[in-house]
């Protein structure tokens, strides 16, 4: 239950702070004088989309904060962000920037706007003035009849059959292909598949090749280097290297090795560095030996490198991509000479994936014909209680080709006097009789969800008269189950409500501003006097709004 909004610098609002309580609340007051905004400001702190011209002119900022009670702890957006209650309260908080930043924290810990959404999904439901027209939509309808029936267990297993009939279906087209193309294709794929053969291409071969070029590119080089490396380390007839000087110090020391362990320490590390320089030295040897510069076998490095990279241009940036591409060409070479045995195997499964599919739906059409029996049946009950008595309301189902959704087009047909044939809704029905049916659909709907608080903005419109009064007994069987919020203009619903708010437009320092003002029975009495008369308010205006208020009270007695 929605207990406490706080609104700062929300379009006129300046600074507002509303205390709901339990069962009907009712919001009043003239048209622009800043109900909508309440609203407004309600659908941000749910995670609802909120532009930056909310903010109130002059300010950097805004923020709302509602602090809900009652709260269940296994509500499934808490469990996902591990989020807990406090002793069964939460406080949903959003600030938004003039430059487009949002913080949202739940209980105090930050949470991104989804998660905001998520979670105040679970706590308040907000129907607006339009939401009669939804019902205008017909591919809303199975989306409310879905909704009622709890069809989920059964729609998931049909979406996948779907999905995988499609898949195979997809397969299939994309081996169809003219002979003209198909010929066309072949030849393409075998003269690239011939040339990639020819070129005997192997993994790493490219950077053997060019580390093998850049030697024989720079072979003076590597020649005065060897040379070099051989001389300092074997030295030649007439000088020692560094080999033969190590063994001249290490039988120079060898003599006093039995002296103390220092000179044998000495020995021993002069002996390591012997056998360390002897094996560079042997290395050496092998490089300076082994190496030889032939400019036919460059040439021939250079020849093969040009191919690598004339191949490359056209098959992929490396010698392995272009393997890689090889085996696709292969298996696209041999998908197409097989296609035909390919595509009778791929129609079995289809056959196979169509039978499960339809099977699913057949399945989720039968428990939707059980659903709308029910639903139809609650929607009457609804509508008779709206003073819609003699309506008639019918859910069509009727078979279509199979989409993403089932194989079933769900329309809501009504009939609203006596001896006329039912039709479809948005042919026939009035923006009242639109507002009666879809508040008699949220009611059904919402008795199956843990939502503690449902808000009506305004969803009077097009009632008046006698229908007005029973939307307001609606309203108030409603409240006695869950909280209720509703903005209205017609004082039979502000008359019947619980807790009554005005909302109020004024001027202070140059600036508008709004102000929202919980009414007592004296102030209730002017106010819905106001709604019935406009500014001038007689006593005989003042008299009726007194009915309207007794009235209202026997009936919330009788109720109980």
């Amino acid at each position: 239950m929605l207990q406490l909004l706080h609104i700062e610098n929300i379009a006129i609002i300046d600074e507002a702070e509303i205390t709901f309580q339990p069962g009907f609340n009712a919001l009043t007051g003239e048209t622009g004088a800043g109900k909508s905004i309440v609203i407004d400001s309600l659908s941000a702190v749910l995670g609802q989309r909120a532009s930056r011209d909310l903010i109130r002119t002059g300010a950097d900022k805004a923020f709302v904060s509602a602090t809900f009670d009652q709260v269940p702890a296994d509500l499934p957006a808490l469990r996902e962000g591990n989020i807990e209650t406090e002793n069964g309260t939460l406080l949903l908080q959003r600030e938004i920037s003039a430059d487009g930043k949002n913080i949202c924290r739940v209980n105090g810990r930050p949470v991104t706007v989804s998660q905001l959404r998520q979670i105040g999904s679970g706590l308040l439901n907000i129907h607006g003035q339009h939401d009669g027209q939804q019902l205008l939509d017909e591919e809303q309808h199975g989306f409310y009849l879905d909704r009622f029936g709890h069809v989920e267990s059964l729609l998931t297993p049909y979406i996948t059959a779907y999905e995988t009939m499609l898949a195979v279906q997809k397969k299939i087209q994309s081996m169809k292909m003219d002979e003209a193309e198909k010929a066309r294709r072949v030849d393409t794929l075998r003269f690239q598949i011939e040339e990639l053969e020819r070129a005997k291409l192997k993994a790493g071969e490219e950077e053997e090749l060019t580390e093998r070029r850049n030697l024989l590119r720079n072979s003076e080089k590597f020649i005065s280097a060897v040379e070099g490396a051989d001389y300092y380390l074997s030295g030649d007839e007439n000088h020692d290297g560094a080999r033969g000087q190590l063994r001249q110090a290490q039988e120079a020391v060898s003599g006093a090795k039995a002296l103390g362990d220092t000179f044998l320490q000495l020995f021993t590390r002069l002996e390591g560095a012997y056998s360390e320089v002897y094996d560079l030295a042997d290395t050496v040897r092998d490089l300076k030996d082994g190496f030889d510069f032939s400019p036919a076998e460059l040439d021939q490095l250079e020849g093969r490198l040009d191919q690598m990279y004339r191949l490359k241009k056209k098959y992929g940036p490396s010698v392995e991509d272009m393997l890689a591409y090889l085996d696709r060409c292969r298996s696209d070479l041999d998908a197409i000479e097989y296609a035909d045995d390919t595509i009778a195997r791929l129609e079995q499964e289809f056959a196979t994936a169509r039978k499960q599919a339809l099977k699913c739906a057949a399945a989720l059409s039968e428990a939707r014909k059980k659903a709308a029996r029910e639903l139809e049946s609650r929607i009457l009950t609804e509508l008779k209680q709206l003073d819609m008595g003699k309506i008639q309301f019918s859910i069509q189902i009727t078979e279509k080709e199979m989409d993403a959704s089932g194989m079933d087009q769900v329309r809501f047909l009504m009939s609203a006097n006596l001896g006329e044939e039912l039709k479809p809704i948005h042919k026939i029905a009035s923006g009242g009789e639109l507002a009666r049916i879809m508040l008699a659909m949220k009611n059904v709907l919402s008795e199956q969800d843990q939502v503690g608080t449902m808000v009506f903005d305004e969803v009077d419109t097009g009632v008046s008269g006698r229908a007005a009064q029973k939307v307001a007994e609606k309203m108030a069987r409603i409240s006695r189950t869950k909280q209720v919020l509703c903005v209205t203009h017609l004082p039979q619903l502000a008359a019947m409500a619980d807790t009554h708010f005005s909302v109020e437009k004024g001027e202070s320092g140059g600036r508008t501003f709004t102000k929202v003002q919980c009414l007592n029975r004296g102030q209730r009495r002017m106010e819905l006097a106001r709604l019935t008369g406009g500014s001038h308010v007689s006593q005989t205006m003042l008299s009726g709004a007194e009915e309207l208020l007794t009235e209202a009270e026997n009936f919330k007695k009788a109720m109980k």
